[in-house]
């Protein structure tokens, strides 16, 4: 993996690929990073040009504090892409990310006049579903039982404490940004939605994915995976694909 590929303190870019008729940017999940994004990035074709974010609390911005509200979120996200605007541009999701992605899209249209190119949004049920979820409110162990259940981080990773004791607070950070998000009653975007969810997903069930059709003035189409909530990782080539026939036709 490249060493230095900062565009900005939030932008990474792991295969710059300017000349690319669209650019996707990339919203990492609860606790993620900017790498999520790599092989992905990898797998995409030299047509789309991807922007993966880096939340601030994390990694390289890890004496920054974090985040813990969705729209200051996706206001950092919509202020750090402003350069990247100048053609097409789509935004890619997962798990809480894809909730940022949703109220960023909504950003770019209503200050900026631009309707993303497409909203993909994976691993997260809509925003007009609700579930009473207080895992932000636990104590460290709870919270890592949480990341366990959802096997969202390796095991070995897991068990070094030290490791773990780092990632807490953007742990939490993030889990509270997402658990006390409140979308704005009726919202939606003009951009058409491309929801993916896993099949065995427990955060996500089949009518909470396909809720996010509440959400889109335009269209709204849904994708299931066989896999859990980190289903993304076992289908990073299928993902491509679509995304490709999305963007590109």
């Amino acid at each position: 993996m490249p060493t230095n590929t900062a565009t900005s303190s939030v932008v990474r870019r792991f295969h710059p690929r300017p000349e690319a008729a669209v650019r996707l940017v990339c919203l990492p999940h609860a606790g993620g990073s900017a790498p999520a994004y790599f092989g992905l990035s990898r797998e995409l074709t030299d047509d789309i040009d991807v922007l993966a974010v880096q939340y601030p609390g994390r990694q390289d911005r890890r004496d920054e504090p974090c985040l813990t509200d969705i729209h200051a979120m996706a206001a950092e996200v919509i202020a750090a892409v402003r350069p990247f605007l100048d053609r097409p541009t789509a935004l890619f999701g997962h798990s809480m990310g894809a909730t940022v992605a949703f109220e960023a899209a909504r950003l770019l249209e209503r200050e900026h006049g631009q309707v993303p190119a497409r909203l993909f949004v994976s691993g997260r049920r809509a925003p007009c579903t609700q579930r009473p979820d207080s895992v932000h409110r636990r104590d460290d162990d709870g919270l890592l039982a949480e990341v366990r259940l959802l096997s969202g981080t390796d095991s070995a990773i897991l068990a070094d404490d030290e490791i773990i004791r780092m990632a807490l607070p953007a742990l939490r950070g993030d889990y509270t940004a997402i658990e006390t998000y409140r979308p704005e009653p009726g919202a939606v975007t003009a951009a058409a939605i491309t929801v993916l969810t896993g099949a065995d997903d427990i955060r996500t069930s089949a009518d909470e994915a396909a809720a996010w059709a509440r959400h889109s003035t335009t269209e709204c189409a849904v994708h299931t995976f066989t896999g859990g909530h980190f289903f993304v990782n076992d289908h990073r080539a299928a993902i491509a694909r679509l995304i490709e026939r999305h963007l590109l036709g």
